[in-house]
């Protein structure tokens, strides 16, 4: 006589057993990964465009390269490291852009095209589901774009070498002003640091993405845009825009010691960013827009 398979002392009924089995949270990020190529393809497409600039630009770099070691050591370094600079600083952007539309539309495509009541026929959690959405721009983006700036800066220092070698010249100054395992770390600090910084303007565009019903970047900007505007011809005054620079850009003078007139510029100063009420009062506001948006999740339906 047959009998019937114990459930329960296999565990499968177990709904600890389910979540540790299927991992929910890993997997929607991944989903997040896999459906939204653009968090990894635009950087590249810009990294691409970077890199062919910068070949163009290498026309006549050994000449100029023996002029820049005649200055001293700052201004020496300052000119080597200006085109690497500006490739991070390009794929930055990308990723804070790419990061800032994915958000958008994070939770509006999937009301616009009506998969929400596929997912929510899932055993995942609006929370989860949101979360995971969340820590695309804050953790996953970041990585991206540091994977991606380390590659392109490397590739940029061996075409260097190369183009150096081959007109009798030393490549050891590029090298050495440009040292590659401590620019990716403070690169890679930097990049956490952003992503800190910023989390409060992505914890707005996923709050506005499970709100809106149309045009969320419109509805994203347009309330800050008009409350500037009214501040400016109300009292004459541009608090709430020097705010929302602070908020964009504020990251910098807490993060970093920046001294021009010193080789080892800019100084880590995590103590002083860790510290910033700034930076804790965004977290705060980033993690009410986020926690509303979950509200919404749950209430909102197919468009």
């Amino acid at each position: 006589m047959n009998s019937e398979p114990n459930i329960v002392d296999s565990g499968i009924s177990d709904p600890s057993y389910r979540s540790a089995t299927t991992q929910p949270f890993y997997w929607s990020v991944w989903r997040e990964v896999w459906e939204n190529r653009s968090i990894y393809v635009a950087p590249i497409l810009v990294a691409v465009v970077v890199l062919f600039g910068f070949l163009v630009s290498t026309v006549g770099l050994p000449e100029r390269r023996r002029e820049v070691l005649l200055l001293d050591p700052v201004r020496t370094r300052a000119a080597i490291e200006v085109p690497y600079n500006m490739a991070a600083i390009m794929l930055i952007l990308t990723g804070f852009v790419v990061g800032l539309f994915y958000c958008l539309d994070a939770l509006y495509g999937e009301r616009r095209d009506r998969s929400i009541l596929f997912w929510k026929s899932l055993p995942v959690s609006d929370r989860t589901s949101v979360l995971s959405k969340a820590t695309i721009p804050l953790i996953i983006l970041p990585l991206v774009t540091f994977a991606i700036i380390v590659v392109t800066q490397l590739v940029m220092m061996l075409w260097t070498t190369v183009l150096l070698i081959s007109h009798g010249m030393s490549p050891a100054s590029t090298w050495s002003y440009v040292p590659l395992f401590r620019n990716s770390f403070v690169l890679l600090y930097g990049l956490g640091a952003i992503a800190l910084w910023h989390a409060p303007i992505y914890g707005w565009a996923l709050l506005i993405s499970g709100w809106a019903r149309r045009a969320t970047f419109l509805w994203a900007i347009l309330p800050f845009f008009a409350i500037a505007f009214f501040e400016k011809i109300t009292f004459g005054t541009s608090h709430f825009a020097s705010m929302l620079k602070d908020r964009l850009m504020g990251f910098a003078p807490t993060a970093f010691a920046f001294n021009m007139h010193s080789v080892d510029c800019p100084r880590l100063t995590p103590g002083t960013y860790l510290s910033s009420p700034g930076l804790w009062l965004g977290l705060i506001i980033a993690a009410v827009f986020i926690a509303a948006a979950i509200r919404l999740r749950r209430y909102r339906g197919p468009l």
